[in-house]
């Protein structure tokens, strides 16, 4: 049996273009796709609470005011079986629910959260999105937020979160809750006077703090490796710099800590240690041999997650 051939004739080309002008296009458009955003948030006051709940925090919700809706729509973790939003019905609300942490993502984080965020204003309660990967159709994310809104978070230590008062649980639902609370580590913000994300971390063993800020990585990694060279790198007694993670174009420094040290008890040493980072900042001298093999041993300690 001989197939039938797709002739030229029969090809649907964009208004106005060549053919070798809409092959262009598409390849163009592909490209594009696969760019990576060098840093997705930047200009976003929660730029660093963003990161912090895509990459590091286990559990967590936060409402979020979107432009040109009321729904009444936060900003989460992860959701059941890692799906990239949700609407209730309206028996429970009607709330909507966008999740930073989702089984797909896309080389633009950004995008993916305005795809995700453009969605809920229009989808209808009881209907979820599986995946939320940019393609093209999305508004800009600064269209949609406001550049100057930050996030009132709240951490959880389990996803009891995912049902809604007098919902029934069903048993696929039950079984992701069970899964996902045997797996949570335990997690608390740091509240401090500083800037950025701060959050505490026990996965046994050592407990860790990371700091997500939003300042320069160059710049920042000099003024650590000041600090370091000078021996003050550190959030008191028992404490240990452990390396930096480098994600969505920013930079998050961890220190290793007594486990049974209170979340709350690193609030005063953080905002010393901010001001030693914030006086070195804009520090344009150039380092010193000891502080070079201090930055040379910070970068090689480094770890980047996307």
């Amino acid at each position: 049996m001989r197939m039938a051939k797709k002739t030229k004739k029969n090809e649907q080309l964009p208004e106005g273009m060549s053919r070798r002008q809409a092959k262009l296009a598409a390849r163009a458009a592909e490209r594009a796709a696969l760019e990576r955003e060098p840093r997705p948030f930047e200009g976003l006051a929660m730029e660093s609470q963003l990161v912090a709940l895509q990459e590091f925090i286990p559990s967590a919700t936060a409402p979020i005011t979107v432009a040109g809706t009321d729904r009444k729509i936060t900003l989460c973790t992860v959701l059941p079986g890692a799906a990239a939003a949700l609407v209730r019905e309206e028996a429970f609300g009607g709330e909507a629910f966008v999740a930073m942490q989702q089984a797909i993502r896309s080389n633009n984080p950004s995008k993916d959260l305005a795809f995700a965020l453009n969605w809920v204003i229009n989808a209808k309660a009881g209907e979820s999105l599986a995946t939320a990967t940019a393609d093209g159709t999305q508004p800009e994310l600064k269209s949609l937020l406001n550049d100057a809104d930050t996030l009132e978070i709240t951490t959880h230590q389990d996803f009891n979160w995912w049902l809604a008062e007098n919902d029934n649980l069903s048993p696929e639902v039950a079984q992701h809750m069970q899964a996902a609370n045997d797996s949570i580590l335990p997690s608390h913000e740091v509240e401090a006077d500083v800037p950025g994300a701060v959050w505490w971390v026990n996965p046994g063993g050592k407990a860790h703090i990371r700091w997500v800020r939003t300042e320069n990585e160059t710049a920042l990694f000099n003024a650590l490796a000041r600090i370091a060279a000078r021996g003050e790198l550190n959030l008191g007694e028992e404490t240990k710099f452990a390396g930096a993670f480098r994600t969505h174009g920013i930079v998050v420094p961890v220190w290793d800590l007594d486990p049974e040290r209170p979340s709350t008890d690193y609030a005063d040493v953080l905002v010393a240690l901010n001001e030693k980072i914030v006086a070195e900042l804009d520090n344009d001298a150039q380092l010193n041999a000891d502080e070079r093999r201090q930055l040379e041993n910070i970068k090689s300690r480094q770890v980047t997650i996307r």
